[in-house]
């Protein structure tokens, strides 16, 4: 017998990219939303990314002269999805980006500083907000706070979904005190988030990767437990071995289970190595559909990312250890760099070849052919492409070899859901009361990306759906019309 139960109309498992936007829904339609949390404090994977959203037609396209529509954005997301994307999910969320995400943030007090050209798309449609995700999920959290119709509970982890007569009734949980709870409410939706921080289940996906080096790289959070609930139930899963894998990532030294990575940004001028010595790709385009297949080609497959001085400089750690507030810790950075055992330290560029145990000949006749390209005014590297624009010699000692292995980083499948994002069993009927959003619906739909994701495209339909499940299940609970949104083209809908 529970210590304790408490009604609520809807129940929310997971304060992250989609949960918090899901209480939103639910709080502004009239209904009485809970949050269940297991980490002391919200925010998941969204608050460790880069927070940029893939989104059409907006201020600040329009301000640098970029024409660019939602037909423009699809040929691209299913170009980029290798013919995988749902792509009655893909139009769903591209038609609404402009309202229901970009303005839609703004009005939670979120402010979009700038964007940034990302591989497979034709234009600049990447938005960053101000301070990342991290801002972007702040600004989220605050909202949700002020409302007095959403309870936060923080180191709260859920257990088991109820059931009675036929349909999803509330949830079993855990307090922080370690206390049984119920939940009871009307409807629940699950945003808890992919599987990416629970290595067993990303290996049980990803077999070939028990034969090399793979990390953790989601939020904390991000165990799987929303998957096991609905497939209890029945939920029908698709592509769950799409998982989106990052490279520019380095064991993070203070597990002592070896097992989680930290990603790091902002390091343009870097060049990547092979145990060879030699280069292989051009470090610029870091998406998974190009530099992840590039790192795994290689043997072994792990690569040194090389910096000298100035560059580490500009360098981010996609961790708040790393931060405060909007601001990187460069003294966290410093440490990282001085005291992980992934990460090697030289006066001489020869020493720190020698130090990776790299063919220091390779290495330097490498290093000194892309100096060259400085030295003769060149824009590109000659050997593989790269913009020298953000990039300089490699000039300014100490250097650094940060050793790089694969991240996984986000789930591009997940359980399938319909348009109002409710969990559809094999048969594709709804499980009554029940629905998904996020990455536990492969961003919603099941896999509305496909078998690769341009960036921006997860973490926005990962708000976006949360929006829509939160106002679907509030208005399963008698509150509000449901979904209705503002589309960027009102005719279409």
């Amino acid at each position: 017998m529970a210590n304790s139960i408490l009604e609520v109309d809807v129940a929310i498992i997971g304060g992250g990219g989609a949960g918090i936007p899901a209480a939103i829904e639910v709080a502004r339609a009239g209904g009485k939303a809970a949050v269940l949390e297991q980490a002391d404090s919200c925010g998941g994977t969204a608050a460790i990314s880069g927070g940029g959203c893939c989104i059409v037609g907006t201020p600040l396209q329009k301000a640098q002269g970029i024409e660019d529509t939602p037909d423009l954005a699809f040929e691209d997301w299913i170009k980029w999805g290798q013919g995988a994307a749902d792509e009655v999910w893909a139009r769903f969320y591209l038609e609404h980006t402009l309202h229901d995400l970009y303005h839609w943030a703004e009005t939670c007090g979120a402010k979009w500083v700038d964007m940034k050209f990302q591989e497979g798309n034709r234009v600049h449609r990447w938005h960053r907000p101000d301070n990342n995700g991290l801002g972007l999920m702040t600004a989220y959290i605050k909202t949700a706070e002020a409302l007095p119709n959403i309870k936060i509970l923080t180191s709260t982890k859920a257990g088991q979904l109820i059931m009675k007569d036929g349909r999803v009734c509330g949830v079993t949980a855990t307090n922080s005190k370690n206390e049984p709870i119920e939940i009871h409410s009307k409807a629940v939706v699950v945003a808890t988030g992919g599987f990416n921080s629970n290595l067993d289940m990303v290996l049980e996906h990803r077999p070939e990767f028990k034969k090399s080096k793979v990390m953790e790289g989601s939020g904390f959070g991000a165990m799987g437990s929303g998957h096991k609930m609905i497939r209890d139930l029945g939920g029908y899963f698709t592509h769950m071995d799409h998982i989106w894998f990052y490279v520019y990532a380095t064991p993070d030294y203070r597990d002592p289970q070896g097992r989680r990575g930290l990603v790091f940004r902002l390091t343009p001028g870097y060049i990547w190595f092979n145990q060879q010595g030699k280069r292989f790709h051009n470090e610029s385009l870091t998406g998974g559909a190009s530099a992840t297949p590039a790192l795994l080609r290689q043997n072994p497959p792990h690569a040194w990312a090389i910096l000298d001085t100035p560059m580490t400089a500009k360098m981010e750690v996609a961790d708040p250890y790393y931060r405060d507030g909007d601001k990187v810790r460069t003294d966290k950075v410093q440490e990282l760099l001085d005291n992980s055992p992934y990460i090697k330290k030289a006066n001489t560029l020869a020493e720190l070849a020698r130090k990776i145990e790299v063919d220091v000949e390779s290495f330097l006749a490498t290093i000194e052919r892309y100096n060259k390209a400085f030295d003769d005014g060149q824009e590109r590297d000659p050997e593989f492409g790269k913009s020298l624009k953000q990039s300089k010699k490699f000039d300014s000692p100490p250097y650094y070899a940060i050793q790089l292995f694969p991240l996984a980083r986000k789930n591009f499948g997940g359980v399938k859901t319909d348009l109002r994002c409710r969990v559809l069993n094999k048969y594709f009927d709804p499980i009554p009361g029940l629905y998904a959003a996020g990455e536990v619906a492969g961003m919603a739909g099941g896999h509305i990306n496909g078998k690769a994701g341009l960036e921006g495209t997860m973490l926005g339909p990962s708000i976006f759906s949360g929006r829509v499940a939160g106002a679907s299940a509030a208005h399963e609970a008698g509150f509000g019309p449901g979904f209705i949104g503002k589309p960027n083209r009102p005719k279409l809908d």
